[in-house]
């Protein structure tokens, strides 16, 4: 049993990509959820798989709640954050505060992780 901060971990828990159900999320990506509310016991965090079709875009909105950190691992597009745009591709870290207005737009096909701070929730997602 691990602990540090106040938190128990009774078991190590480590889930598999290939074990999991993609989705749709309410911004319009393809997500795949390694380690969220859903299957694990997080408590702080969140961690997904984003896929988005090349000339394919999420739709504009913003998080009230969530910080969220996006790790591009393959492809190329354009991430637009508060009104400023950027081309974005494999090995960029991109943080998007809480409350910003953002929308990625695949180039290519794009692939990146997806963390938030607290862990993601549908409910947290506002659009225009």
């Amino acid at each position: 049993m691990a602990t540090g901060g106040g938190y128990v971990l009774r078991e190590m828990v480590i889930r598999n990509r290939n074990d999991e159900t993609p989705f749709t999320t309410k911004d319009g990506s393809t997500i795949t959820s390694l380690l969220d509310l859903a299957n694990a016991p997080v408590k702080n965090q969140s961690l997904a798989e984003a896929f988005l079709p090349a000339g394919r875009s999420t739709q504009r909105h913003y998080h009230k709640d969530s910080e969220e950190l996006y790790y591009i691992t393959e492809g190329r597009g354009m991430m637009e954050i508060a009104g400023e745009t950027r081309e974005v591709g494999p090995g960029d870290a991109i943080l998007i505060p809480p409350g910003a207005w953002h929308v990625i737009k695949a180039t290519e096909d794009l692939v990146f992780l997806c963390c938030c701070a607290p862990p993601y929730r549908h409910e947290d997602t506002f659009f225009e």
